[in-house]
């Protein structure tokens, strides 16, 4: 009898959980059974694995085989697995030293040739095998996922044979040296590009200040989804932790080859037909969703009441906490959702401007069907709701160098009015909750009364209320100044007009 323990890792949600691979080889009639939660694909292995051993010239045991992955109440999933039993059966049957594989974890698919193929949920796995100082052997086709990490961290081979030769010290696999050029970062807009509504470009400013949610609210062709695509070059770049925490989420979607550089924000743009799976995750294996695909970056949702009610209600939960918990059967996995959202809608039905509405054709039940639409938890989400209306001709034709100079000024503005946040509280202004948000945006008496006389006319919830101290205060921050005025509060309220009502 012969038993050999070789580690891999199984994807859990955003964990990689570390599996013990046991095989067990004994006399008696031939066979190769996998036991441990394993699925369909998981099964399969034992075919891919024979087929992989032969053909790279290896001998396959003509023994009773027994493959064990601890934890066995944990489900397994995918070939990834492939590489660890292989490596197993070879140690097991003595034809790898066990002591070569000490300080290494295995996640590879197999072909029947014996080539690594790719795996998806890696870079979740290496940055484990990274904490604990090991190091992670997979496929060459990895490298993309694997970019942001130090490439020590892992070792890359194309072939089953390529691993054993490395094992043995006959041919050593070299770390990596690709990394994500700077060229892979998608074309970058400008506000520049943008003639006139200084009204929805002062909205996208301190929405980009203070992470701030957005609503634009103008008929076809005023300019809003032209505004949402340049609000990214607006934002801050990525910390070490949010890119890792990121490209986790793209390494485990199986869409890390989407062109972005590694440290710009994500900015996902699903269309309206998309599902209330496709847009917060689900499937009966849990995957992530749009929200999280644009974890630490922009979700543009466009033409904002064509999106069914219930998929837009399904926001709500994660709008708040900034996860998204999917619950089954036989598993509960959360995942990451703290995005920033930018919508995009017309005034009614027909799409008439907003400033025009004595040209609208719509009835009064088209336009009550029209706005019940969005439910007043949604747009009580929402930090800054601005109208965007259609332009005279002729200031489409206005731009000067002095208002592009201008705009990169604002942007200078932004960061630092970011980095106050950052020092001040450790969290931009949009997540100010509890007493910490009593305490940064503390009103003077008069301005609190005031504040209050207003939320009494408006008849706005507690929740819009401290969006409006939330706003005010990513007003006062780009301003650079310390207290909140009066001043911001109005501008901070003039932002909520569209809460109860699309047309006031």
């Amino acid at each position: 009898m012969s038993i050999a323990t070789i580690y891999s890792r199984a994807q859990y949600g955003m964990e990689a959980v570390l599996v013990s691979v046991e095989v067990h080889l004994s006399n008696g009639l031939p066979s190769f059974s996998i036991v441990g939660l394993p699925e369909a694909a998981v099964r399969e292995s034992k075919d891919r694995v024979r087929a992989a051993l032969i053909n790279s010239n290896f001998e396959f045991p003509a023994k009773r085989i027994i493959v064990n992955l601890a934890p066995a109440e944990l489900p397994k999933q995918g070939g990834r697995f492939d590489l660890a039993i292989a490596l197993g059966l070879l140690v097991a049957s003595k034809q790898i030293d066990a002591s070569t594989l000490d300080g290494y974890e295995f996640i590879g698919e197999l072909s029947l040739s014996g080539q690594l193929n790719q795996s998806t949920g890696i870079l979740p796995a290496a940055y484990a095998c990274h904490r604990l100082g090991k190091i992670l052997i997979t496929s060459l086709h990895n490298q993309y996922q694997l970019s942001p990490l130090d490439n020590t961290s892992y070792l890359c081979a194309s072939h089953l044979l390529d691993v054993c030769a490395h094992l043995n010290k006959i041919t050593l696999l070299a770390h990596s040296l690709q990394k994500q050029q700077c060229e892979d970062q998608i074309h970058s807009y400008s506000l520049n590009e943008v003639r006139g509504q200084q009204r929805a470009k002062r909205a996208l400013t301190i929405a980009a200040t203070g992470q701030h949610h957005l609503l634009m609210i103008g008929s076809p062709g005023s300019g809003k989804t032209m505004l949402a695509s340049r609000f990214p070059c607006l934002l801050t770049k990525l910390d070490k932790e949010q890119m890792l925490e990121t490209m986790s989420v793209y390494s485990i979607a199986n869409v890390s080859g989407i062109k972005r550089h590694i440290y710009e924000r994500p900015f996902r743009a699903p269309h309206h037909t998309v599902s209330t799976v496709g847009l917060v995750g689900g499937g009966s294996t849990p995957k992530p969703g749009e929200i999280s695909l644009a974890h630490n970056g922009v979700l543009f949702l466009d033409e904002f009441t064509e999106y069914s009610r219930h998929t837009l209600d399904a926001l709500r939960e994660p709008i708040e906490t900034g996860r998204i918990t999917i619950s089954r059967a036989h598993a509960q996995v959360s995942f990451p959702a703290r995005f920033q959202l930018i919508a995009a809608m017309n005034p009614c039905p027909n799409g008439c401007d907003i400033d025009d509405y004595g040209h609208c054709q719509c009835s009064e039940q088209q336009l009550t069907n029209y706005r019940k639409k969005l439910s007043a938890p949604i747009l009580d989400r929402i930090d800054l709701q601005v109208s965007v209306p259609k332009l005279p001709s002729r200031e489409l034709l206005q731009q000067t160098d002095q208002q592009a100079e201008d705009w990169i000024n604002k942007t200078q503005c932004i960061h630092k009015a970011f980095e106050i946040q950052m020092y001040r509280q450790g969290l931009p202004n949009a997540l100010l909750e509890g007493r910490q948000l009593t305490e940064v945006c503390k009103l003077d008496p008069i301005a609190e009364n005031k504040t209050l006389s207003m939320m009494e006319r408006l008849k706005l919830s507690a929740r819009a209320f401290h969006k409006i101290l939330k706003v005010a205060r990513s007003i006062a921050d780009l301003e650079g100044t310390n207290d909140i005025a009066q001043i911001h509060i109005n501008e901070a309220m003039s932002y909520r007009q569209f809460d109860r009502s699309l047309k006031s």
